[in-house]
């Protein structure tokens, strides 16, 4: 008898150490840092996700937003994506909000055209960049929101976007949705994610502040159409950071609205930080200021930046009729590995949202310094063209070396209504640039309010 209770007790534990077994391989505790931690988390599969890449998921995806939306004023909400390849249309997110994909997780847009929302132009540009009129919602959108959160273990959104790059010119009557855009939200984290393929824009953060944005991972085709990868647009107190960008467009290109409707609108892009990325696009820029900068652009810092055959390390476009200013760039410690120009300037990128903008609005262009750059097989060190009457003011070049292509038939500089200074530059510059002996470029030394956050360590505890 007492040898039947001990098996029966062995037994009992046996089973009990099954389950234990069970639960931790299929409930696993994921850490990560973010600006605000949760209370309450649940997974996509709670509200009936499918990750099996066919099945729509639109559903599961707004109703588990709609769901932890009453947790706002609650400590907050996560919704874990868990391994699998989960198909939606758009979705919205909510505030006191975290989305946090699994590594092995994959977003993959929806090609059903009845799961995109059209929603009206931007009102800082007056019509979509691809047409006039409205536009597709993003795939991941949100507006009017604080503190959201869209981070990860380098999980995956993918835009399948080579079907809307076939059809943009010809088929759709709406302009292309971005992958993930936030717009007049404050707090925003965008973190440890792998973005690809999207229909347009990757990361589109636009009237909103105090945004983060780190470790994130963008691949385009070099031949995809207007695949810029982040684009700060109107937004005040900005801190990009330890990114690597493969592009068919600008790697980050900073904006404020176009021509008279950024100039009615009236908020400019002000406080940004970029450091630390890694980027490539042989058909466009490392680094774009404008064309759209008519709300005005002021205060962009930007240091420790690799380039590698891009096109232009950095580039600033504008023209008569966009108003607005750029002002207080710095840019060091930056490295150009096959490039065809490393700075480009011009005055004359005349695209406009319709015929209606003011031809005497002149934008200005003051205070922009380079300093600390080296480059290997560049074609062209500098093309910089102002507008007549209207000169770029303020150029400050120091400490660049310049390796020319030994096959370039072009001239190392090329000028025209601008004014400035250089020091140690080589190739020489151009006659419109003095030289000064010893002088430096300066570059801010306080610390902006984007850069004291803490981060705090959260966790997140979910059924695989």
């Amino acid at each position: 008898m007492k040898l039947m209770r001990s098996t029966q007790r062995a037994q009992v534990l046996f089973v009990l150490l099954g389950l234990v077994s069970l639960l931790l391989r299929v409930a696993e505790s994921f850490d990560y840092t973010a600006i605000n931690c949760r209370k309450h988390t649940a997974s996509l599969k709670d509200f009936g996700g499918v990750g099996d890449g066919k099945t729509s998921n639109t559903k599961a995806f707004r109703s588990a937003v709609a769901s932890l939306s009453k947790f706002q004023n609650d400590g907050g909400s996560q919704l874990f994506v868990p391994p699998g390849r989960w198909l939606t249309g758009s979705f919205n997110l909510t505030s006191h909000f975290t989305l946090y994909l699994h590594k092995d997780a994959v977003i993959l847009a929806s090609q059903d055209l009845s799961e995109w929302p059209i929603i009206g132009p931007l009102p800082s540009y007056g019509r979509g960049k691809d047409l006039p009129g409205g536009r597709y919602i993003s795939l991941i959108f949100g507006t009017q929101l604080t503190d959201v959160i869209i981070t990860g273990d380098m999980g995956t959104i993918d835009g399948q976007g080579a079907w809307w790059w076939q059809r943009y010119k010809t088929v759709l009557k709406s302009n292309r949705p971005y992958l993930i855009e936030i717009m007049n939200s404050d707090q925003v984290q965008i973190t440890n994610l792998k973005l690809i393929d999207s229909p347009s824009w990757h990361i589109h953060p636009v009237y909103s502040s105090n945004i983060f944005i780190k470790g994130i991972t963008i691949v385009a085709p070099p031949a995809s159409p207007n695949t810029d990868g982040i684009n700060p647009d109107s937004c005040t107190n900005v801190r990009i950071e330890d990114c690597n960008i493969v592009s068919g467009d600008d790697c980050v290109s900073v904006k404020s609205g176009w021509d008279q409707y950024g100039i009615a609108f009236g908020k400019p892009t002000k406080h940004v930080i970029i450091r630390r990325l890694t980027c490539t696009s042989p058909n466009n820029a490392v680094l774009t200021i404008g064309s759209e900068m008519s709300g005005g652009i002021q205060d962009v810092r930007v240091e420790d930046i690799v380039a590698i055959r891009t096109e232009s390390a950095v580039r600033m476009k504008t023209a008569l009729g966009r108003g607005g200013y750029v002002k207080d760039i710095f840019i060091r410690r930056m490295t150009m590995k096959t490039m065809r120009w490393a700075f480009l300037m011009t005055g004359n990128y005349s695209t406009h949202p319709n015929n209606n903008y003011n031809r005497k609005a002149l934008p200005v262009i003051d205070g922009i310094s380079f300093s600390d750059m080296v480059g290997d097989n560049v074609k062209i060190a500098g093309q910089l063209d102002g507008i007549k009457g209207n000169p770029f003011t303020g150029i400050c070049i120091s400490n660049v070396t310049l390796s020319m292509l030994p096959t370039s038939k072009f001239a190392p500089w090329t000028c025209s209504d601008i004014k400035g200074l250089t020091s140690g530059v080589s190739p020489k510059p151009c006659g419109m640039l003095t030289a000064q002996v010893a002088k430096r470029c300066p570059f801010p030394t306080d610390i902006l309010p984007i850069d004291r956050i803490q981060l705090k360590k959260c966790s997140i505890i979910a059924k695989l």
